[in-house]
């Protein structure tokens, strides 16, 4: 009931279209459940091409480092410390996916290694420089997760 509750206003909130008048900040993102984030963080559709940069970029969100992929076997250095991303678009529903990508931390506690690509100040070593700053930008978020719905069995 609880979650019929919030997703009923999520979704009246998203149809009013005023939650969109930009982006939304990090510390306003809403969690069901700690395991979903079900309205765009942007409003927009986000773009799998560009998704698909920023997941196999190494100065961004640098995902190869630790997730494997038969999608970008052109690239070197795949990491296993993270589930291989083949099939994931199968094993999770878009709201999980961004969930996971905004605050892994708050989805699967502090078991992961993940940053949360979308909170500020995503783990104890933060550089100086990079303080009170997001990983990724909330439409980086949203191209991340068109790509990995990409990625089916």
């Amino acid at each position: 009931m609880r979650r019929s509750v919030a997703l009923t206003a999520i979704a009246t909130i998203g149809l009013t279209g005023s939650v969109f008048a930009s982006q939304i900040a990090p510390e306003n993102v809403t969690f069901v459940d700690d395991i979903e984030v079900p309205i765009s963080l942007t409003g927009q559709a986000g773009d799998a091409a560009k998704g698909r940069e920023w997941y196999a970029g190494r100065k961004l969100g640098n995902c190869l480092a630790c997730h494997a992929t038969t999608d970008l076997n052109e690239l070197p250095f795949h990491g296993e410390v993270g589930p291989a991303m083949d099939g994931v678009a199968d094993r999770y529903e878009e709201a999980q996916l961004r969930a996971i990508l905004v605050n892994s931390k708050k989805v699967f506690g502090d078991q992961t290694i993940m940053p949360g690509f979308y909170v500020v100040n995503p783990g104890a070593r933060t550089a100086g420089d990079f303080q009170g700053q997001t990983i990724m930008s909330a439409q980086q978020i949203e191209d991340v997760i068109a790509y990995l719905k990409t990625l089916t069995e």
